[in-house]
């Protein structure tokens, strides 16, 4: 997609921080730059998000998620990852080419990924209703 950033970033076009890359899958440092470490994983081929994209593209990325997850607790000193993914502009997605962040984490490094939501106040029996997928 010619207006996608992060399509621009795979083709060369804007510069990045790679940290791996293979047929299928690109990996680099976020330039947010707000965790040591924090990596941004996309499929090749674009797909907004995980509601669209091809099956196929979809698990070579959760591979390459783990390979780097692994890699980074294995070889460089982490203690574990949070993964974190956005998939719509009602989920704050802000970039809209399917991407999965790696966020490596320390034991100790206080560092608070998820969000203090408020207590839902529906029932989690009626939530399991209306949600239910039955085949």
């Amino acid at each position: 997609m010619k207006d996608c950033l992060f399509c621009k970033i795979i083709a060369g076009e804007i510069p990045s921080y790679k940290i791996y890359e293979d047929e299928f899958t690109y990996a680099f440092l976020d330039i947010s730059n707000d965790a040591s470490g924090h990596i941004l994983v996309v499929p090749k081929n674009h797909s907004t998000n995980v509601l669209d994209a091809d099956d196929r593209d979809l698990a070579h990325v959760i591979s390459t998620v783990k390979f780097i997850s692994k890699h980074l607790v294995d070889n460089c000193g982490f203690d574990g990852v949070n993964l974190i993914n956005a998939s719509g502009e009602s989920a704050e997605q802000s970039v809209f080419h399917l991407h999965i962040h790696i966020i490596p984490r320390k034991n100790g490094d206080n560092f608070h990924v998820f969000p203090s939501l408020p207590k839902n106040k529906e029932l989690l029996e009626e939530i399991c209703k209306r949600l239910r997928i039955d085949k």
